[in-house]
């Protein structure tokens, strides 16, 4: 599996070289090498890609390259977590698994996906408290806050206006930051984008469920020991391996963990995700392997998985892939 860190600093240089700068000086200002960042072996140290950034505004003269940096970003550039976003059925589902896998590019911020009757928000919560955050961490956000609302366009093939941007902290150029938000910013409690809920359900043109549900089987597998300790990880993979026992509730998650709920809703929330997303994500991959097997009937997948009635089974898997599940079910005999 790919290194997503790496695969965003070698955007990084790649944007480095459009903006005439010298990526051999910019890595050897940095002390990276190019063996470095292709090896699968060894990853970059944080000091690296903290240097990686700093001499990217040293050389540039630009203080808000991470703005702009973002505003050129492509999906490709976030390897396996770019396949994954782009994979999603609609804007609702794609943020709120990039929202879950945000650890796997920085550790840096979270980011927590909020829904309003009328709006949605997008949430980014810092690690550090806000004044101790470090200059490559705030050009992180910037990247992180133009990508969301640059690369929802070529989801759903229209351009989006966020209906309001705020920071949690002073804006030195704001007609700079207007233009690429598409939105005046303000300064607030916290650092959030807010859209019409509207674009919520918009379908994402490259959905491919099939295709998102081996990704997902592949990021839970990384082989990188602080992951495979993070408790989102250990839940997901304890919610597949007992798909036998139907609905598992979160009080029987934290007491099989051996935590109070509260501290287990608590821990998700730092990992950038909560229960019920875990619950959905291994429910999709397990009916959709189910299904695939053609060993049960529907309804008894249904049962398999904790839905009373078959009909709710039958709009969820449809908000999953857009079909029923008799139709997916039929399409691959």
């Amino acid at each position: 599996m790919e290194d997503q860190v790496k695969k965003l600093m070698m955007g990084l240089l790649a944007y480095a070289a459009q903006r005439d700068l010298s990526v051999e000086s910019l890595c050897h200002l940095s002390n990276v090498t190019m063996e470095e960042l292709q090896s699968s072996h060894q990853p970059l140290s944080p000091k690296q890609v903290n240097d990686l950034w700093l001499n990217a505004l040293h050389l540039s003269k630009d203080k808000l390259f991470g703005l702009h940096f973002g505003e050129s970003l492509q999906l490709s550039a976030l390897g396996v977590v770019g396949d994954i976003i782009k994979s999603s059925e609609t804007v609702g589902k794609a943020l709120l698994i990039a929202a879950s896998l945000t650890h796997l590019i920085t550790s840096d911020f979270i980011l927590e996906v909020k829904q309003e009757e009328e709006t949605f928000s997008v949430i980014f919560i810092p690690a550090m408290p806000e004044g101790q955050s470090s200059p490559a961490a705030i050009q992180m956000l910037d990247l992180l806050m133009v990508f969301v609302i640059h690369e929802l366009d070529g989801l759903i093939l229209k351009k989006i206006k966020p209906l309001s941007v705020s920071y949690a902290r002073q804006i030195d150029d704001v007609v700079e930051y207007e233009r690429v938000m598409r939105c005046r910013p303000v300064v607030n409690r916290d650092t959030c984008i807010t859209f019409e809920k509207k674009y919520w359900n918009e379908p994402i043109i490259t959905a491919n469920y099939e295709m998102q549900s081996i990704l997902l089987q592949k990021v839970a597998m990384l082989k990188n020991p602080a992951e495979k300790k993070a408790l989102k990880n250990r839940i997901y993979n304890y919610l597949l391996e007992n798909s036998y026992l139907g609905l598992v509730s979160l009080e029987d998650i934290a007491s099989n963990f051996n935590i109070s709920t509260r501290t287990l809703q608590r821990k998700l929330k730092e990992e950038g995700i909560n229960f019920q997303q875990l619950a959905d994500e291994a429910r999709m991959v397990l009916a959709i392997n189910y299904l695939k097997a053609g060993s049960y009937p529907v309804k008894e997948i249904s049962y398999m998985l904790g839905y009373n009635e078959l009909s709710a089974f039958t709009r969820t898997f449809k908000r999953w892939t857009g079909i029923t599940p008799a139709l997916y079910q039929k399409n691959q005999s």
